[in-house]
């Protein structure tokens, strides 16, 4: 291994002229993180520590940790750690950084790696957060019991709305946050008008009281969305959803301004959370160069499946952004765009069963999940997100069992409601098995 260019800078071709599709599978054409150019598939690391010619050696890199060249070239790595670099995982984001169209990435051991890592770095004791009502399980159990033990506010309003941001921001706000599509109710932000909306309230503040707006784009995956395109400051996964592709590897990535890459690089040296170089590894051969055939695939299922279930005579309402009658599907339209400019809506479906009331409902709803997980081939009850088999969920049982019953109804949470994450599988087995399951109520 060395750690040199693996071409040189005069390059026979460029790059930028091939498609995002292309990029996926080859990513960088210059990398100043591993010699690999005669490898077809970058080598994985396997050890955590790396051999120095000198102490003098070591004494530099430990001197350039964390500190990104301003302007210029950047030099080769000097791989000392794996906790503070290695190979695989710096590959692997400059092509997460490259597809999300940011100046930066720093990858994580996991989603709240990743959440709880960007949140170190523009929150301290005393400020808030202006977070959406509706947010992943985990994410609000940082928020909301975490948090306050260190004197960190979080305000949760509907998002969707204008005026309740504004309302909810106050001179401590330090962060804007929000999932687009949010998880599990599918609600679609308004990213650009957000962002003209806290220009506003930064027009006065100084660097260091600026809000920032993070979003959560692990649901649509930069294939459908990319949020820095649309005025967030930092866009965050779950590597181990869409972007992984294979629920075989955990991970997380932040990426936004190179500015922040220093302090992102000292929380995960700090705190810990090193994504593996397996992992990294994995999603850069695996994931990666098959995102577009993978997501591409979802969609059109989860179209179909959205309109079926949309349709039968046994569910209440069906939450899905590629639905004309959703009530963000022109916002949707806007903002989840793919690669080639086609709406890509996603592959997650939210959806109710019908009942005479709400126990009703979440009885009807359990026993379709019950009979899907002992009789359906193609659903998988079973968390997670983006994998080749579709997965069904209880959010209001599972993934968002850290928030109390009257705050899931306040988020929209319907105690009934299933959560489908559509996979690979041809659509119309599908819609066979939706449809028995359907039947038992």
């Amino acid at each position: 291994m060395t750690q040199e260019k693996n071409q040189p800078e005069n390059t026979p071709f460029d790059d930028s002229k091939y498609a995002m599709e292309t990029h996926l599978i080859y990513g960088k054409v210059v990398s100043t993180k591993w010699d690999y150019s005669h490898h077809v598939v970058a080598p994985l690391t396997s050890s955590v520590i790396f051999r120095l010619n000198s102490a003098e050696r070591g004494a530099e890199g430990f001197t350039e940790f964390a500190h990104t060249p301003a302007v210029g070239t950047e030099n080769a790595p000097i791989y000392i750690y794996d906790r503070l670099g290695e190979p695989n995982k710096d590959m692997l984001e400059e092509n997460l950084a490259y597809i999300e169209k940011g100046e930066t990435a720093v990858t994580f051991s996991t989603g709240m790696g990743a959440i709880s890592g960007i949140l170190a770095v523009l929150t301290k004791s005393g400020d808030e957060i202006v977070a959406h009502k509706s947010l992943y399980g985990c994410t609000y159990s940082l928020l909301n019991f975490w948090y306050p033990r260190y004197n960190i506010l979080t305000r949760h309003v509907d998002m969707t709305v204008l005026e309740n941001i504004r309302a909810a921001i106050t001179p401590r706000t330090r962060v804007v946050y929000f999932e687009s599509p949010s998880n599990p109710t599918l609600d679609i932000m308004d990213i650009p008008a957000i962002r003209v909306l806290v220009d506003e309230f930064n027009t006065d503040r100084s660097e260091s009281e600026k809000i920032h707006i993070v979003v959560d784009n692990t649901f649509a995956t930069p294939y459908c969305q990319r949020p820095l395109e649309l005025g967030a400051h930092f866009v965050l996964h779950s590597l181990t959803k869409g972007i992984g592709g294979f629920g075989t590897d955990m991970g997380g990535v932040v990426i936004g301004k190179k500015h922040y890459r220093d302090m992102l690089l000292m929380v995960r040296k700090d705190f810990g959370a090193v994504l593996g170089a397996k992992a990294a590894w994995t999603v850069m051969t695996y994931g990666l160069p098959t995102l577009h055939l993978r997501i591409s695939r979802q969609v059109a299922n989860a179209q179909k499946i959205a309109e079926f279930l949309e349709k039968h005579p046994k569910v209440e309402y069906v939450n899905y952004p590629g639905l004309p009658g959703h009530k963000f599907h022109e916002i949707a339209k806007r903002e989840m765009i793919d690669f080639n400019g086609n709406f890509a809506p996603g592959s997650l479906i939210f959806f109710v069963v019908k009942g005479k009331d709400l126990e009703a409902m979440k009885e009807n709803g359990r026993r379709v999940m019950n009979f899907a997980a002992d009789n359906a081939y193609t659903l998988t009850l079973a968390v997670s997100l983006g994998h080749t088999r579709t997965l069904v969920e209880h959010p209001a049982s599972m993934t968002h069992s850290a928030m109390p019953a009257r705050e899931l109804l306040d988020a929209g949470i319907h105690p009934g409601g299933i959560r489908l994450a559509i996979g690979l599988e041809h659509p119309d087995d599908l819609i066979m098995d939706l449809e028995k399951c359907l039947s038992v109520i």
